[in-house]
């Protein structure tokens, strides 16, 4: 049957395609074969260790203060661009995290109804049609679709073990570099858990310069960090004002997944930019949510107190998963390990892909992973799984030991 829609989408979205795609995306597939082992195991609890958000909720001086604001009648009002207390709080905040000074509340700061709006909109605050996006793959794609919805293309960097999951910009072919006008870079890194390091960054900001590329930053992972890695702000390099933003989070360091608050810092042309796409696509976040963030980002022990259960977590899975065969090494950052996807089973079975590992861990063990085929054969674990205490986590991390070893997994 016709639609009247049928020859009105975009073509950004497809045109007369749209809808007709028969392909199955991994998440997808995921939550199917989820459903599936549920059904056919009822009796069997299913290990999550997809996860991609904390399992902890916000925490409860962070929800007081929602309460306390939510009914004040100044608070009712259109946000628009932010309250500058939210920026005055997210100044001081980089400052005491990241060691970033002389950072302008009202000029190098504006608030985003949570990064993934904020990604979205900045290829249009820069794109053109022809224009490139260099983007690191496996990772986050938002700024890729919303490049080619606005006529751009985007090259694939892509992170390889072998380069400590660092894109080689020195492998960007001259006729990409020639139209170059985005550098898409996420540390720590979802999925694999790398860290950049300032000699990195150096490098970056003389390639931006060199190339007249912009560098977009994102670091929703940034105070995540472990082992004596401290949290790296790509502004804190020389340079990196001139050429760069960068996009902060309170969805993973303060549990606020569901509240839709983050921020932009950087170059001051380049937020202003930002500002005016932003002031024409939405009214801004609750003001009672931005006075919630301002308590969290003043309570950074939040964030310590999560790292602290997130390293003790990723000590009993890696060795867990090394236990079972898995080549895993415990993150400098994020909540992710990112392990190479085995290729076979003991009694003859072969896999192609991480997708297939992946169904087969939810299939024949009821363990659920995120499978990455962009860059090499890899799953990633999290370890966000569910929880309540020390024990229960020992219980949880045990038991999928326990169900990986049977599967007889080979590499």
């Amino acid at each position: 049957m016709t639609n009247f829609f049928d020859d009105k989408i975009s073509e950004r979205l497809g045109g007369s395609s749209f809808g007709k795609s028969t392909v199955i995306y991994k998440f997808e597939l995921i939550k199917r074969a989820k459903a599936a082992a549920k059904l056919a195991y009822p009796d069997i609890p299913l290990i999550d260790m997809g996860v991609g958000e904390p399992d902890w909720p916000a925490d409860d001086i962070v929800v007081k203060a929602l309460a306390e604001e939510a009914g004040k009648p100044e608070n009712r009002w259109y946000a628009d661009n932010g309250i500058i207390e939210f920026q005055q709080t997210a100044a001081q905040y980089l400052e005491k995290v990241y060691g970033l000074k002389g950072i302008s509340p009202t000029e190098n700061i504006v608030h985003g109804i949570g990064s993934k709006p904020v990604l979205a909109m900045l290829p249009i605050c820069f794109i053109n049609p022809g224009d490139v996006l260099l983007i690191t793959v496996p990772g986050y794609p938002v700024m890729a679709t919303y490049t080619k919805y606005l006529g751009g293309d985007v090259y694939n960097l892509p992170l390889l073990e072998s380069n400590n999951f660092l894109p080689d910009l020195n492998s960007v072919p001259e006729q990409v570099l020639n139209k170059a006008k985005l550098l898409y870079l996420n540390y720590p890194n979802n999925p694999s858990g790398a860290v950049a390091t300032v000699e990195f960054f150096e490098k970056v900001i003389s390639f931006a310069k060199a190339n007249n590329i912009i560098v977009v930053h994102d670091a929703a992972y940034g105070a995540l960090t472990y082992n004596g890695y401290r949290p790296l702000s790509f502004l804190s390099v020389e340079g990196a004002m001139d050429v760069g933003i960068e996009v902060h989070s309170l969805s993973k360091a303060f549990n606020m997944t569901g509240w839709r608050i983050g921020f932009v810092c950087g170059n001051s042309k380049a937020v202003s930019a930002y500002a005016t796409v932003k002031d024409n696509t939405d009214s801004g976040q609750f003001r009672a949510i931005q006075k919630a963030g301002i308590r969290a980002l003043n309570n950074t022990e939040i964030t310590e107190k999560t790292v602290t259960k997130y390293s003790r977590r990723f000590d009993l899975l890696v060795e867990a998963l090394k236990e079972t065969g898995f080549n895993a090494k415990k993150p400098k950052g994020s909540f992710y390990c990112y392990v190479k996807a085995p290729s076979g089973t003991m009694d003859g079975k072969v896999f192609n892909t991480a997708s297939e590992v992946s169904e087969y861990l939810i299939r024949e063990a009821q363990i659920s992973t995120v499978p990455w085929d962009d860059a090499g054969h890899y799953l990633r674990f999290s370890v966000t799984f569910e929880a309540v205490s020390e024990k229960e986590e020992k219980e949880v991390i045990d038991e999928m030991k326990s169900r990986i070893k049977k599967l007889n997994l080979i590499f």
